[in-house]
């Protein structure tokens, strides 16, 4: 029932839409189409006969000129066109023309508007092609002929007429024009003639700027006519007028078709909308109810049984999507619940990430406090004279103190600028091993001390190039040799080993002999003031910052780097990016 409720409503409403606006559209255009399309016109040619005005201040000192300009203008707009003086009379123009070279003589073969019609024309003549013209000169000098025959081959000369034969150097003739152009520039003197009397009274409307606008209907043809007139140029003596013609039979006869051709088209319209009105509201309601019914199944959050519609249109595409809708809902679940176990890890890390500054406020007052104490304790001696022989060890204590507390200080400075992303890089090509050895040799008295032996192994030492920044390089460098001399075991080998591992990549490794790193602890290397030997801060040396500071250095060079305990010790390794060249180091 509710199914038929919705076809009849369709039904109704589309034929009676179809009906409504067949039936405003032949009214509109029975109606109102014959004077858009005059009102369209008029504007045009108006617009035109302004850009008209502007091009014949330019040009019309040369009568040449003008009279091309005349018949462009003619032929564009398909009008009848002319000049008129102040006596609103034609003046000497010829539109359209020919000019032949014969021999050493240039002549110029007038199109008349009486007496030749277009089809006396030969059609789509060339510049360069020659033409064969029967005519009467019309100058002493025989150099302007009025045309009786225009052809291009030779034949029997009429008694009377001169004949020219030369080759095309110029012209200007009827294009894309309607009826008999010739014949429609020649009514112009019919027109000026009926409204001759009535001229004087358009000049003052005229020499204000203003388009005076006329109708006029031929006698002989019965055609009607719309005639524009608007002034060129006002001189002291003499005004000149743009006359155009244009003719509004085509407009009339296609609206007459058009009430004749709606007469035999109604009944048919009527029919075919009843026919496709029945099929429309077939085709849409019967979509609508399997969709309705499966809406009210997903109100009530049933999602096991699918609407079955597999049409490609509007409600195939909102069946799917309602299949894709229960689904999707069954899916962010799922992901809802994911997303809720990834909120705690952040919340987990969140706090992991405050427990580490509260740590690290911990560290840096421990790493403060013991070397202020120790520096005050000596200072207070040295201040109540207490063993005053040992006042030069005593100093010397209080300046190793500072000294610690500085680089300290420093340190945590530098690793502040990493953090806040404040280092730029200033990458060149360096030789890897060169750098090496440079840096090895600051560190020959703590290896003579502990009595450790350096071991450089490196494969086509000279090749290895990498694109680094040097001093920040040097910096991990002097982090990691130090790291490893400090806890390696006495009278044992620093092995720092360089080669290629894949292409483009140089990777070096530093290992030492001595105490391996608590697996637990393994991933904690990086981390502030961090020490394997918790009881050996101020024996080990370090600030506990280096290998922090080495972490934010090494990621800035897109190194991938690690430690792992071997068999006999600890292994630090980096990898850089190689180069070919040579060294700038």
């Amino acid at each position: 029932m509710k199914r038929r409720g919705v076809a009849l409503k369709l039904f109704v409403v589309t034929s009676v839409l179809i009906l409504l606006v067949f039936t405003i559209l032949l009214l509109a255009q029975g109606l109102f189409f014959e004077r858009f399309y005059r009102m369209s016109k008029i504007n045009v040619l108006e617009k035109s006969m302004n850009q008209f005005a502007h091009q014949y201040k330019e040009t019309q000192s040369s009568e040449r000129q003008v009279s091309r300009l005349l018949g462009a203008y003619m032929n564009e707009h398909d009008t009848s066109a002319d000049i008129l003086n102040s006596r609103f009379e034609r003046t000497s123009t010829h539109p359209y023309y020919l000019e032949l070279e014969a021999g050493s003589k240039t002549i110029m073969i007038q199109i008349s508007k009486e007496g030749m019609t277009v089809d006396q024309i030969p059609q789509k003549i060339q510049i360069g092609e020659t033409l064969v013209v029967d005519g009467i000169f019309m100058d002493e000098g025989d150099t302007i002929m009025h045309p009786v025959v225009i052809q291009q081959t030779d034949t029997v000369l009429k008694e009377g007429l001169i004949r020219v034969r030369g080759k095309v150097t110029d012209l200007m003739l009827p294009e894309r024009r309607s009826y008999n152009p010739l014949y429609q520039d020649a009514l112009v003197d019919d027109v000026l003639l009926d409204w001759n009397s009535q001229m004087e009274q358009w000049q003052s409307r005229l020499r204000s700027g203003t388009v005076v606008q006329l109708d006029w209907q031929d006698k002989w043809s019965g055609v009607p006519y719309t005639v524009l007139i608007r002034l060129l140029s006002e001189g002291n003596e003499e005004n000149s007028y743009l006359f155009v013609m244009t003719s509004m039979q085509p407009v009339g006869e296609a609206v007459g078709i058009l009430k004749q051709y709606v007469v035999y088209l109604a009944p048919l319209m009527v029919l075919l909308a009843i026919v496709l009105s029945l099929i429309y509201s077939r085709i849409v309601s019967r979509p609508l109810v399997l969709l309705s019914r499966s809406a009210a199944r997903l109100a009530k959050l049933d999602f096991t049984e699918q609407p079955a519609i597999d049409s490609k249109d509007e409600f195939g595409e909102l069946s799917r999507s309602m299949v894709a809708l229960s689904r999707n809902l069954d899916a962010s679940m799922k992901e809802l619940t994911h997303a809720n176990a990834m909120l705690q890890e952040d919340v987990e890390d969140k706090r992991r990430s405050e427990q580490l500054r509260k740590e690290l406020i911990a560290n840096i007052s421990h790493e403060l406090k013991t070397p202020l104490g120790i520096v005050k304790g000596f200072a207070e001696g040295l201040q109540d004279g207490v063993a005053s022989d040992k006042s030069e060890r005593y100093l010397a204590l209080i300046v190793n103190e500072t000294d610690r507390m500085n680089a300290l200080i420093m340190d945590m400075l530098e690793l502040s600028k990493f953090e806040a992303k404040a280092i730029q890089l200033q990458p060149r090509s360096l030789a890897m091993a060169s750098l090496i050895h440079r840096v090895s040799d600051s560190f020959s008295q703590q290896l003579e001390m502990k009595q450790l032996q350096l071991l450089i192994n490196a494969d086509k030492e000279e090749e290895l190039l990498v694109r680094a920044d040097p001093r920040r390089l040097e910096q991990v460098i002097l982090n990691f040799m130090s790291n490893a001399i400090r806890h390696a075991v006495v009278n044992s080998v620093i092995t720092i080993g360089i080669q290629q591992t894949a292409p483009g990549k140089i990777t070096t490794v530093i290992e030492n002999i001595g105490p391996p790193i608590p697996d637990e602890a393994i991933s904690l290397v990086w981390d502030h003031f961090y020490r394997a030997e918790r009881s050996r801060d101020r024996k080990s040396g370090g600030t506990g910052l280096g290998l922090a500071i080495t972490k934010h250095i090494l990621e800035l060079h897109g190194s991938e780097y690690g430690v792992e305990n071997t068999k006999q010790g600890v292994a630090f390794s980096f990898t850089l990016d190689e180069i070919g060249g040579t060294t700038h180091d």
